[in-house]
């Protein structure tokens, strides 16, 4: 009778487990066309700004902060995009795992990472393993607004900007989740500053074909009004807040996918485990009537046999 009560117990418990696991897949799945729109909306601006500091950086010869820091300082700074909630499978420690690598293989670099974290769980991790952290940033991380983007790209670019004396850093990178589909994120490890220039591809001359004129062949020329300097600072802080926005709405959408994903994994689970805990407590009960069962019937042939 012990095992039965146990095991009504355990089935009991899992079925509350499973109702709140199903309860949370279902929640995920009403935020996550919402969530995967925004991310996806947002990509083409982040994307055309980036191309265009690219461009300009390939096309031009500067000396700006945006393509190089002219003094030599080690120190570079590391944002990673956490969760505030969990249930969301191996998603914040994917991000950690992948933020230490990076931070181990700076520091065998000769480089002094520096670090910022945006999410509860993150900051709980690196808290209660007192690693040091310039600074952290929680709240609505499955559905992040321009205010906390705003917020993390002013505090890298006031680090970035900084000189050397004054404990600022020479470069800027940030790991996130990146939202390929809903079954499928991956982490991102992405260098914001300085940006890296990509030479442009040369065409190769197809021997059937005339060969290209050298207008063809030209490169784009940018004139800068009021000067070039002026111009990259102003792009500089759109350029830092869109890429970090990005990664944000990215990381929500990868993170909300993530839930969903794991919740439905958990309610299976549930269910299976419900199911064999069910087979078990039949079986139990068909041991415990088989055995009253012969007992009677033991108690039986021994009345009839004293009888006789």
């Amino acid at each position: 009778m012990g095992s039965q009560l146990a095991l009504k117990s355990r089935i009991a418990s899992t079925g509350s487990l499973e109702k709140i696991f199903n309860a949370q897949e279902m929640i995920a799945s009403s935020h996550i066309a919402k969530a995967r729109d925004v991310a996806l909306n947002a990509k083409p601006y982040a994307d055309a700004i980036f191309d265009a500091v690219q461009a300009v950086v390939a096309h031009s010869h500067i000396t700006h902060p945006i393509v190089k820091k002219e003094e030599d300082n080690p120190k570079v700074a590391v944002l990673a995009l956490t969760s505030d909630r969990g249930m969301a499978g191996a998603y914040t420690s994917s991000i950690i795992r992948e933020t230490e690598d990076l931070l181990n293989r700076l520091e065998s670099d000769g480089k002094q990472p520096e670090l910022y974290v945006y999410g509860r769980r993150g900051v709980t991790y690196y808290k209660y393993r007192n690693r040091d952290v310039v600074d952290t940033w929680e709240g609505d991380t499955d559905k992040p607004g321009v205010e906390v983007a705003e917020a993390i790209s002013t505090a890298l670019m006031n680090a970035y900007m900084k000189p050397a004396a004054e404990g600022g850093v020479s470069e800027l990178y940030i790991v996130y989740t990146e939202f390929i589909n809903m079954v499928v994120q991956k982490v991102r490890v992405l260098r914001m500053l300085p940006v890296e220039v990509i030479e442009p591809e040369r065409e190769q001359a197809d021997p059937g074909l005339d060969a290209p004129s050298d207008a063809s062949k030209a490169t784009p020329l940018y004139s800068f009004e009021p000067s070039l300097e002026e111009v990259l600072d102003a792009v500089l802080p759109k350029y830092i807040q869109s890429r970090i926005h990005e990664c944000l709405l990215e990381a929500a959408a990868s993170e909300t996918a993530s839930r969903q994903n794991a919740m439905h994994t958990a309610t299976e689970n549930a269910r299976n485990l419900i199911d064999d805990l069910t087979r078990k407590l039949n079986a139990s009960r068909q041991a415990s009537i088989t055995q009253e069962l012969t007992e009677i019937i033991g108690s039986a042939d021994a009345l009839n046999n004293k009888e006789e």
